[in-house]
């Protein structure tokens, strides 16, 4: 069973342990971005035992998938030759498990699915007849099927729609760890850094556990970014197109659109996109959309006018942390200690100030507990001044409850300093938004940032206050 030091994956872990005791054929999906943790939460709770486990070879041709099946089918006590088709193979699976006479649970784990189904394998065809013929009747049997290509276990598995449709019990996406968690993961690494400079890893690495484990306790942050990124050679230095590549089968289009949206710091309509992309609003380009929204790279967010939420034309943000930070520094320097020279320098400070929204749109549920919303339902979205298309509220945040949090957020080394300039736009921005949206719900001034407000003439005026504390709350 999983160890109890286990950071995070609480709702996972209880979930594989309902499976565990299930009395029925349970087929779970496991799925998310590549380096978030799934094959490790996978061995970590099984304890490596598995009754068969195979895993995919990137960019493996047909043969050298089934070399690998074969390989793995081996270890469990098969000695023919190597089955000629996905439909042979798995009836070889299905013969050797029964063999064996098991009598505990029957745990088959195949990771990296997407790789073995080569172009006219029949790979999933394979797999939906297995299930569907053999496994599924086996009330002791588990199958376990992981993927970094989110794009194609949702397609092919989770929304399948052939011979797997309907048949997964469970389906589990595994996201970026929480700043709480982040802190834990840090802890347990004996990186104890104080939580600025938490927040300051997490706009770069996001909650990633592979990368955070880049981390070295000897180096300040500064020095592990360098050694990380810009240094010759540096273990993330090609991990940009690495990542695209494993998520996405064809990740040219993909990398095109989160390019393009990285040039609109604020998110851009579809319709704004589509004329920066040169392409037709089509279907394509919604499946890509989807895709990227799916797997935490970009989010989705509506805009109010006239009261009401426009849904006809939704905005993009790109939002993936360590995407931004690439393609924020990644042309900009060839030396190796390019971090801890621009430190502090306004080319960063600007940077973080931009980051730290992200931190926060991607910890809405920590705001919604340290504003007291937790039972309240709440529908939070984006706000552009339409006759100003520079003015904009970072956070709106509106409620059952006929109010709204107008939320501006500041990042800052220290207590946020209102001084009149930045009191005179928080008042014309709810002015002009009351104006546009033409809500009825009153509006509450509330500044999220890194430590509070300080005090002085223009802080009374501050109804509500989120920090960086209130970020970190599980």
């Amino acid at each position: 069973m999983i160890d109890k030091n286990f950071i995070g994956r609480q709702k996972e872990i209880q979930l594989l342990q309902d499976v565990m005791e299930s009395d029925k054929a349970e087929f779970v999906a496991v799925y998310g971005r590549r380096r978030v943790g799934k094959t490790y939460l996978i061995q970590q709770f099984f304890n490596n035992d598995f009754t068969f486990s195979v895993t995919g070879v990137i960019g493996g041709t047909k043969v050298e998938e089934m070399y690998a099946f074969t390989s793995a089918l081996r270890k469990i006590g098969y000695e023919g030759s190597m089955p000629r088709t996905w439909m042979e193979a798995f009836d070889v699976l299905e013969t050797t498990i029964e063999k064996q006479k098991y009598k505990d649970k029957i745990v088959i784990y195949i990771d990296e699915l997407p790789c073995f189904d080569t172009r006219k394998s029949g790979f999933i065809r394979a797999l939906g007849y297995f299930w569907n013929s053999w496994a599924v009747l086996q009330n002791r049997l588990i199958l376990i099927v992981c993927g970094s290509s989110t794009s194609w276990m949702i397609d092919n598995i989770i929304n399948n729609h052939a011979g797997l449709h309907n048949r997964l019990t469970h389906s589990i996406y595994l996201s970026q760890f929480t700043l709480y968690e982040t802190e834990q993961y840090l802890l347990a690494g004996g990186i104890k850094w104080p939580r600025l400079l938490i927040v300051q890893t997490y706009m770069i690495l996001g909650g990633i556990p592979f990368y955070l484990s880049l981390l070295s306790k000897k180096q300040s942050l500064p020095q592990n970014i360098d050694r990380i990124f810009f240094t010759k050679n540096a273990e993330l230095s090609d991990e940009y197109r690495r990542l695209y590549a494993s998520i996405f089968m064809s990740p040219e289009p993909y990398m095109k659109i989160v390019e393009t949206l990285f040039k609109a710091k604020k998110g851009m309509s579809r319709k704004e996109l589509v004329d920066a992309l040169h392409v037709k609003s089509s279907g394509t380009l919604t499946t890509c959309l989807e895709n990227l929204t799916s797997c935490d790279i970009i989010r989705q967010y509506n805009i109010k006018e006239n009261g009401k939420l426009k849904k006809t034309d939704s905005y993009y943000q790109l939002v993936d942390f360590f995407t931004l930070f690439h393609l924020n520094f990644s042309k900009k320097t060839t030396t190796d200690d390019y971090w801890q020279q621009h430190i502090n320098t306004p080319t960063i400070n600007s940077w973080f100030g931009l980051a730290f929204e992200h931190v926060c749109m991607a910890h809405i549920r920590q705001i919604r507990h340290a504003l007291g919303l937790d039972r309240i339902a709440v529908e939070y979205y984006g706000w552009r001044n339409k006759q100003n298309g520079h003015e904009q509220a970072d956070m709106i945040i509106e409620r059952a409850d006929s109010l709204i949090n107008f939320c501006e957020v500041k990042y800052s080394k220290g207590l946020f300093v209102i001084d009149k300039e930045e009191d005179l736009k928080m008042k014309n921005r709810m002015e002009a938004f009351a104006m546009q949206s033409k809500t009825g719900c009153g509006l509450l001034p509330t500044w999220i940032t890194t430590f509070g407000i300080s005090p002085n003439q223009y802080s009374a005026d501050v109804q509500y206050q989120v920090t960086i504390d209130d970020l970190f709350m599980p």
